[in-house]
């Protein structure tokens, strides 16, 4: 019987010990300047809306929303340099300038408008609907939507990217599970992306974010007898 841990990449290794765990809860909102930090806790009066902070502000725009004890989510990935000879590991956003924050739309309101510290920031408009006086409406994230997003770039890979449809060779149109390492409880698609066997999984009008690599061996087809069988 194979433990799923130990399977093999593409490769013939193993797959890496950093790479079994996979995040059972949301990471913490954390402020850079003063270390204040925020839970992720779902309440029925929130939503998640998506800002624009022009000119790369995304991390000074989470910092002051935090720091007001809000949740705010920038998705990160890892990139590598070597610097006079040594690797060092730095965080780059992976979608330029957005910035995810679940709060009120009062609270949303506040920080887009009467806040001065955030005169850089904007609303992420839905440029799919019109709203009541026939403009398009500040752009909603589903929360179920916006969970499975959470859940696949909290890690930071540095294999995370930000892909166009173009980029995506789907292997058929239906929803897998990743069901170990270290995108375990993904829901998404199967596709090959830069030779890869990737899942991808969708931000409303934004966009597409692809995992790293996924073995064969970790994907659960949804609504099989393998997966039925296993939440018995």
């Amino acid at each position: 019987m194979i433990t799923l841990s130990n399977v093999k990449t593409s490769q013939g290794e193993l797959m890496p010990s950093s790479a079994r765990f996979a995040p059972g809860a949301f990471p913490e909102a954390k402020s850079s300047k003063t270390g204040v930090s925020v839970n992720y806790v779902k309440s029925p009066e929130k939503k998640w809306y998506v800002f624009r902070a022009s000119y790369g502000r995304e991390d000074l725009a989470s910092d002051v929303i935090v720091e007001d004890g809000t949740y705010a989510y920038v998705a990160k990935k890892t990139i590598e340099r070597y610097i006079k000879g040594k690797k060092k590991r730095f965080f780059k956003t992976l979608i330029p300038n957005l910035i995810f924050v679940y709060t009120t739309e009062e609270k949303a309101d506040e920080y887009v408008n009467q806040t001065p510290a955030l005169s850089f920031l904007s609303y992420y408009y839905n440029h799919f609907e019109l709203d009541k006086n026939h403009k398009n409406p500040p752009l909603i994230i589903p929360s179920n939507e916006m969970d499975i997003f959470i859940r696949a770039t909290c890690n930071k890979n540095k294999h995370l990217l930000f892909v166009d449809p173009s980029q995506c060779h789907y292997k058929s149109g239906d929803t897998i599970r990743v069901i170990d390492g270290p995108f375990k409880g993904i829901e998404g698609k199967i596709a090959r992306i830069a030779g890869q066997q990737r899942v991808v999984v969708s931000i409303s009008s934004i966009g597409l974010i692809s995992t790293a690599y996924i073995p064969t061996a970790f994907i659960r087809h949804n609504n099989t007898k393998e997966q039925i069988e296993e939440s018995l």
